[in-house]
């Protein structure tokens, strides 16, 4: 391979068609062909979303929309109720302290989805909380949160139900207006396959109303600046926007759609099932509790005597194969595997075969074979 394969959790690899519509010239930011570039992105974007709300691009990273999610609806000691079940579900309860808020973390062992009784059990005690944040697909330990019963809880209270949705939008259940989510957000760089540097948000109208009601403390991330740009003949940002990111953008919503989303949520959960046979066959323990496994990455257990270098490097180094190691206290502990984007059988059964591979040049020893059966059965099958 002249390229790295990306198997990691985002970046992913971004298809030529993508690559190809951000290489269109520049045009300007505040005329009508940008504005209608940008109708269309945040009309696709909100059909992902599966929502009647509009939506909105922000130039920047996922955190940017994370950001933009809490410091437009808390204003000094407005209890939050953060969901904590990994790294990410830590950002969300950093911002609400820094935008300072009171957080009320529900702590989760990582490895482990959130339970909704719990969830229950926080709010009769918090009912004046004004909102509760959930990561999804909680990347850093392979663990999906299960936001539809989560969201059936919430519409018993006036707190706004906020869901991150980076690693999941695309590649799993998410449906905004029937699950209940009040705000939701995501980035280009995963499921949906452009590049970085671009997020979405979407919010309904008890999240305006909130909003409306305070005085924002972000600038470059004012959602009403956006709300009253994205309302102009032409739609406009209010800032200056990455105009090449937009053209990705567009380019990869409408690959998404045009594989159908249903196709594509298929998709990736025929790759973590792949993924996870592939491992288990190769007697690699997965990190994450069964029954709570992510649809779009897997993460699993170094095997005993071998460091996160020595797999990891050699799948890089020899393979031209990238994997993404641990976070946090997991880091040298575990190993994770993206299946998320354009990934299918090719680039999953590329990377079994080399990490069998890896595994025998390191002296693990398994059934020669085992991993890509797996990875075959489980296509087969789905």
């Amino acid at each position: 391979m002249d390229d790295t394969l990306l198997m990691i959790p985002g970046p992913t690899t971004v298809p030529k068609r993508v690559l190809e519509a951000m290489s269109r010239p520049i045009v300007n930011h505040r005329g009508p062909v940008y504005g209608e570039i940008l109708e269309e992105t945040t009309a696709m974007m909100s059909e992902v979303f599966k929502t009647d709300n509009e939506s909105y691009l922000i130039t920047g990273s996922g955190t940017s929309a994370m950001e933009a999610s809490i410091a437009n609806i808390i204003e000094k000691g407005d209890k939050v109720i953060n969901v904590v079940s990994g790294k990410f579900g830590e950002r969300l309860q950093q911002l609400t302290e820094v935008f300072g808020g009171e957080s009320i973390p529900i702590e989760v062992p990582w490895g482990q989805a959130v339970d909704p009784a719990e969830i229950k059990r926080v709010m009769e005690e918090n009912d004046d909380a004004k909102a509760l944040t959930l990561i999804h697909n909680e990347s850093s330990t392979a663990v999906v949160n299960p936001i539809k019963e989560v969201g059936k809880i919430m519409k018993d209270y006036d707190t706004l139900f906020v869901v991150d949705t980076v690693s999941s939008l695309g590649g799993d259940y998410v449906d905004v207006d029937k699950y209940g989510l009040d705000i939701c957000l995501t980035g280009a760089q995963k499921c949906i396959a452009a590049p970085p540097g671009m997020a979405a948000i979407t919010l309904n109208d008890d999240a305006w109303k909130v909003i409306d009601s305070v005085d924002s403390s972000t600038y470059y991330l004012d959602l009403k600046a956006m709300r009253k740009s994205g309302n102009k003949s032409p739609a406009q940002t209010p800032y200056t926007p990455s105009v090449s990111l937009t053209y990705a953008m567009r380019e990869a919503l409408t690959m998404v759609l045009e594989e159908g989303l249903e196709n594509r949520i298929q998709r990736h959960h025929t790759g973590a099932i792949a993924v996870r046979s592939a491992a288990e066959a190769l007697g690699l323990k997965l990190f994450a509790r069964e029954g709570d496994r992510s649809n779009t990455l897997t993460a699993m257990y170094l095997p005993e005597g071998v460091t996160d270098d020595q797999l990891r490097g050699t799948m890089r180094n020899k393979y031209n194969i990238e994997l993404a190691g641990g976070q946090d206290h997991l880091k040298g502990k575990i190993f994770r595997i993206g299946n998320m984007g354009i990934t299918g059988l090719p680039e999953i059964a590329a990377t079994i075969t080399c990490l069998e591979m890896t595994l025998k040049e390191l002296g693990i020893e398994f059934e020669s074979g085992a991993g890509v059966a797996a990875v075959e059965d489980a296509f087969l099958k789905n």
